[in-house]
């Protein structure tokens, strides 16, 4: 785990992290940018946050004696890294392998007009996923989405927390926080 802990780390820092003067989608203006997403994009950063995220997962599982169903978030950054774990967990375990599932901004305003999109169902018992946390607004949007469909949000997933607030945020909801990096750890 140290190893995929450490490649991940640095390709992170190689393609995600940009410092100058940015305004984040909070509003607020940071030192720090983070695009979680040219990593978890890229074939071999996928791979890795499938390897750290699926372990991640399957230890808080084991730990928690929790029963996960689905894994998902807030499209498009949620997208890749949910897929990358979903993918791992079928390729290790596949006796546990969990589904993966989208949620869009908002519900479609045509077929189904569902918000949800993928391998999700009422009663599911799920991780939620972000792949950067400022305020966790985005994040618990999820959390609502997920709620108001029927399912039960075990923790959150993330790839970065930015140490701002976020994870308090999410946390006085209810739900647990694990994050595979942070500001801290990532620089």
């Amino acid at each position: 785990m140290a190893d995929t802990y450490e490649q991940l780390k640095a390709t992170l820092l190689e393609k995600s992290v940009r410092t100058g003067e940015f305004t984040l989608a909070s509003g607020k203006t940071s030192d720090l940018y983070i695009d979680c997403r040219v990593t978890a994009l890229d074939p071999i950063g996928a791979g890795l946050v499938g390897k750290l995220g699926w372990q991640t997962v399957r230890k808080r599982i084991q730990d928690g004696g929790l029963k996960i169903d689905a894994i998902g978030g807030m499209t498009m950054g949620a997208d890749p890294i949910s897929l990358a774990v979903g993918m791992t967990s079928a390729m290790e375990n596949p006796d546990e392998m969990i589904q993966v599932f989208n949620i869009r901004k908002e519900p479609k305003g045509h077929g189904r007009g569902k918000q949800i999109e993928g391998n999700f169902k009422k009663g599911d018992q799920v991780v939620v996923v972000d792949d950067v946390i400022t305020t966790g607004g985005s994040t618990i949007q999820a959390i609502e989405a997920i709620e108001r469909a029927g399912g039960i949000v075990k923790f959150a997933l993330i790839l970065v927390d930015r140490e701002e607030g976020g994870r308090a945020a999410i946390e006085a909801r209810g739900v647990p926080v694990v994050s595979l990096y942070s500001r801290t750890t990532l620089l």
